[in-house]
């Protein structure tokens, strides 16, 4: 915690003789600076952002009252805690000075070593509450690097099992932040996608395929395509990855940071027509994240180098999301996440360019681009 030696003191008085008492009370132990009037005040603060000001109330021009009215309403200046000083001694005045917010309130003529006492406890209080926020802010910053690196982990077993995963982890995980901050401003979803939000989606976007880590090698690999059963055994991925997250956040609590990771997991592969999986759900049924993750996960397959397929241009690609094809459909996709997807699409580009796996997939990405 800082040393009360280092604080900085604002001494706010129209009065030379009231000026020089205080300094010479305060001087030795505090660094002190003097403010002769309201408006020059304020300046000072601005400049200087002392620890505590003293306030005279009954100063010509701007008082008091005005200078902590000011002050409080400043998000940079309103927890700098303000000693008024004053020869106003009816209770009315001091309850008027209290409810504006300042921490402590002082009659003339007042007692150096009294104005010392005062100081010091209101300085006393400032650090230990800046020391508080302090520890607040290094357990968030732990908390957030705990769930990254939970979330990476997690994530790093399916790309072990699924040699495809790689960059498609990397790609998704920004189309779904892209999506989402483009959706932000629109009136369905401003409520929910905050920046807190959004940053948890982006975080948790890598989890939507862990459930793979529970689906066989000679499926998961295999080059050719799929029979019915085994696709069918494919698609339990997502009810292991489900199950799998839901057991942690159990440990952890409904509100975990979990939360948007098992919505994905689960819902990613549901269509807005009710022809996906594993629940067919059907429009809004579908959580809002995993018709995000739709979306990414769909484009990404299209333009990515798979043992059945090559990449697809990133024109064909979009095409087939917009108008459809024996893969997919228009209707598929949440209208509002198709048309951000539209407006989004070079922007799409751009990401899976940057994070491509194989030269290959650069080439077809830069073809008919325009």
């Amino acid at each position: 915690m800082a040393d009360l030696a280092n604080c900085r003191i604002l001494v706010v008085d129209d009065t030379e003789s009231n000026i020089d008492i205080l300094l010479d009370a305060l001087g030795p132990d505090y660094e002190v600076s003097v403010a002769m009037d309201g408006e020059t005040a304020l300046q000072t603060i601005i400049q200087e952002t002392p620890d505590l000001v003293l306030l005279d109330i009954m100063m010509p021009g701007m008082d008091g009252y005005e200078v902590c009215k000011r002050l409080k309403a400043d998000e940079n200046t309103q927890k700098i805690p303000i000693i008024f000083l004053t020869a106003m001694t009816e209770e009315r005045d001091e309850a008027r000075g209290l409810a504006l917010g300042v921490a402590d309130y002082v009659t003339k003529p007042f007692s150096p070593a009294l104005i010392r006492a005062r100081i010091r406890n209101q300085l006393e209080l400032k650090l230990y509450r800046d020391h508080l926020e302090e520890l607040v802010m290094e357990r968030t910053r732990e908390l957030a690097l705990t769930q990254e690196v939970t979330i990476d982990g997690l994530a790093v077993l399916a790309e072990y099992r699924d040699p495809e995963t790689g960059g498609h982890i990397q790609r998704t995980k920004n189309y779904v932040r892209l999506l989402a901050e483009h959706l932000k401003t629109h009136p369905k979803y401003s409520d929910f996608l905050d920046d807190i939000t959004i940053e948890l989606l982006y975080k948790s976007a890598p989890l939507h395929d862990i459930g793979k880590v529970g689906v066989c090698d000679s499926i998961l690999l295999k080059p050719g395509r799929l029979t019915k059963e085994e696709f069918e055994e494919m698609k339990m991925h997502v009810i292991y990855g489900h199950n799998a997250i839901q057991a942690a956040e159990r440990k952890l609590g409904e509100n975990s940071f979990l939360r948007f990771a098992k919505e994905i997991t689960i819902s990613h592969h549901e269509k807005w027509d009710g022809s996906g999986y594993p629940y067919g759900l059907k429009a809004e049924a579908i959580p809002f994240v995993g018709r995000l993750m739709a979306m990414a996960d769909v484009y990404d397959a299209l333009i990515s180098k798979r043992v059945y397929k090559p990449p697809f241009p990133h024109k064909k690609a979009v095409d087939i999301i917009v108008n459809g094809d024996k893969r997919t459909e228009p209707c598929h996709f949440d209208p509002d996440v198709l048309q951000a997807f539209i407006e989004l699409a070079e922007d799409f580009r751009q990401i899976a360019i940057g994070f491509a796996d194989f030269d290959e997939e650069r080439k077809a990405l830069s073809k008919n681009c325009s």
